[in-house]
């Protein structure tokens, strides 16, 4: 799954200055961007990093982060005991059943390409900032980085110790490989086994926790 990060907007500082958040720092109070996924066929892990301000409230549902997609596109959602399935059908227009499942910052699904060749998903929206709070329940859930930043959970994403316990275990789902590629967490190292997770800008994954938690962070683009 590549992806493409880029500022389209931003409230700007008094110099004026607008970069993108790959490439450096951006002076600004509120920075609004996009991101471009680009999804193979078959099953992958994506997560929205953007708030899809309409007014002045997000509106972070299928029908208004993805109001057109390929037919037959389908998002997974878990729910903790199942997953709430939507999928696009040319011939309405939109999501059925409804296109009201939500996908905030922070959350994660699965996504079904259903077609013979990559798709792009786009996401447009406001990047999160300040003090942010992505509750983690026990058990199996379906997380992101609540920001559009890449880099090891720990020492970039900022999953560590005392929210990440002994035995807690991240699943990312490799599509080329079509399976999931493991890592739990082992306090005696301390640290991942076999390797640090490692994220991608727009991706998601499941995470089994021993027990729940806040995964927090104080961000600003200009950090």
């Amino acid at each position: 799954m590549r992806t493409k990060t880029l500022l389209l907007t931003a409230v700007l500082s008094a110099a004026g200055i607008a970069t993108s958040l790959a490439q450096g720092t951006v002076y600004s109070v509120n920075a609004v961007g996009y991101i471009n996924l680009t999804i193979p066929p078959g099953f992958s892990i994506i997560a929205n990093q953007l708030d899809n301000i309409v007014g002045s409230s997000p509106d972070n549902r299928l029908s208004a982060l993805i109001p057109t997609a390929a037919d037959g596109t389908t998002v997974y959602k878990f729910t903790g005991s199942g997953y709430s399935i939507s999928t696009y059908d040319v011939l309405q227009p939109g999501w059925l059943p409804n296109g009201n499942d939500t996908l905030n910052p922070g959350e994660a699904a699965f996504i079904r390409n259903s077609t013979s060749g990559n798709i792009t998903i786009t996401f447009v929206g406001q990047v999160p900032q300040g003090h942010l709070v992505n509750s983690i329940p026990a058990n199996f859930s379906m997380k992101s980085s609540m920001v559009p930043q890449a880099g090891a959970v720990d020492s970039v994403l900022g999953l560590v110790p005392p929210l990440v316990q002994d035995g807690d275990t991240i699943y990312q789902f490799s599509n080329a490989q079509n399976k999931y590629v493991i890592n739990t967490y082992d306090a005696l190292q301390p640290g991942w086994l076999p390797a640090t997770p490692v994220l991608q800008v727009g991706e998601g994954f499941f995470i089994k926790k021993n027990g729940a938690g806040s995964w927090v962070r104080d961000f600003s683009v200009n950090q």
